[in-house]
């Protein structure tokens, strides 16, 4: 660590996005990653946009579209962080099997499979009685 006016910097925490549209181009060079590897993470987004759209036509209130955005947000994210947490486990040993780097990923894909179970119920808690009311039943 390094002491600069008082504070505490970590080495080289600038050295590789020093400005903030490099920030954020690396944002989206890792959705970008996310979306082109990763089929599940664009199941969810198709799914996502589906139960979005489909909120729009069911005109569900907005506080109501909020909690659609939020729980498909934390979907993708979830997805996201599984998708690293593969990488840095796969870079860390390699193609050898261990235990604990199968359990980081069984931990991490479980996280995304709660995150997306809990989307689901929200979804349909949120839908299903407008949906029903159109439908008249």
């Amino acid at each position: 660590m390094l002491r600069r006016r008082g504070r505490t910097a970590r080495l080289g925490a600038w050295t590789v996005a020093n400005d903030l549209p490099a920030s954020f181009r690396y944002a989206a060079q890792g959705l970008a990653y996310g979306f082109r590897s990763q089929r599940n993470f664009r199941i969810h987004v198709f799914t996502g946009g589906v139960v979005f759209g489909l909120g729009l036509v069911l005109q569900l209130p907005a506080p109501q579209l909020a909690v659609l955005v939020l729980t498909v947000a934390a979907v993708l994210v979830l997805e996201l962080i599984n998708t690293a947490t593969e990488a840095v486990v796969d870079l860390a040993i390699g193609r050898q099997f261990h235990p604990l780097a199968r359990i980081a990923k069984d931990c991490a894909a479980a996280a995304v499979l709660v995150g997306a179970m809990a989307s689901l119920l929200i979804a349909v808690l949120l839908l299903a009685p407008p949906l029903l009311a159109r439908l008249g039943l």
